[in-house]
């Protein structure tokens, strides 16, 4: 059960459980995932979500965390929670793929970490393609798989791209392994596969989800090499964290 209602640009949700023989099974996380989506869905203008939690419950504060909600207020005994919301899109082609990672590339900054997930040949490293070139870091920016992260310095003086391929990891501590924090701070950290396994890299991530219409089709082929190959793709931009809260993404990223 979860109660949605709608206050200018924010929904609040009220009410929310599910039955204790339903728990531990991933429907609250869904549930919730589905209000937010549905949310922006219906009306662009909703930007941000708002929950209310009491303080001596503080298991519920952190489920809210995981769901991408950060404190805003504190009046004893409750935490009001709020997160801005998810952002789906259509992309036609891969040209359209770079020019969306072009306009998120005017909304990052150093230290900012971005997680892409997405099947074999779905489109993440010609987004990244895109953000680098934007960014303007030097190199070609390449799938990064046999060697797992690689570094691109900036030749405009802004972040450096570091472009990670977490595909081959067996979980989050081979990633710990790669000693990535001693650089976040000063780039812009991209981890492809790196959805369940990368968001501890910043306290707001953002994460690109990017799903192909039309099946994954050869799982060697890159689209930005083969054109013919361009079928639409829909990419969630979901902003978790209060690094993200008062940023209008659709007007920054349509």
């Amino acid at each position: 059960m979860l109660d949605v209602d709608r206050t200018g640009g924010t929904v609040h949700l009220r009410r929310f459980g599910v039955t204790p023989a339903a728990r531990g099974r991933g429907l609250a996380e869904a549930l919730v995932a589905h209000a937010l989506r549905t949310a922006r869905d219906l009306d662009r203008r909703v930007e941000r979500a708002v929950v209310v939690a009491r303080e001596e419950l503080p298991h519920t504060v952190r489920f809210w965390r995981r769901q991408g909600f950060a404190p805003v207020d504190h009046r004893s005994p409750y935490v009001e929670l709020a997160r801005a919301l998810p952002l789906r899109l259509e992309v036609p082609t891969a040209d359209d793929m770079r020019d969306l990672a072009r306009r998120v590339a005017g909304i990052v900054r150093a230290g900012d970490v971005l997680v892409l997930s997405g099947d074999l040949g779905a489109g993440k490293t010609t987004f990244t393609q895109g953000l680098g070139a934007a960014l303007g870091v030097r190199g070609e920016v390449t799938s990064p798989t046999f060697v797992i992260a690689r570094v691109h310095p900036t030749t405009v003086g802004g972040p450096d791209l570091i472009h990670v391929d977490a595909y081959r990891l067996g979980g989050s501590a081979e990633l710990d392994d790669l000693d990535l924090d001693t650089d976040v701070d000063h780039a812009v950290t991209v981890v492809e596969w790196g959805e369940g396994l990368a968001e501890d890299l910043a306290d707001s991530p953002l994460v690109v989800r990017i799903r192909r219409a039309r099946g994954a089709g050869d799982p060697t082929d890159d689209p930005a090499e083969h054109p013919a190959d361009d079928d639409p793709r829909t990419v969630e931009i979901d902003p978790l964290g209060s690094r993200w809260l008062g940023l209008d993404l659709a007007a920054a990223l349509t």
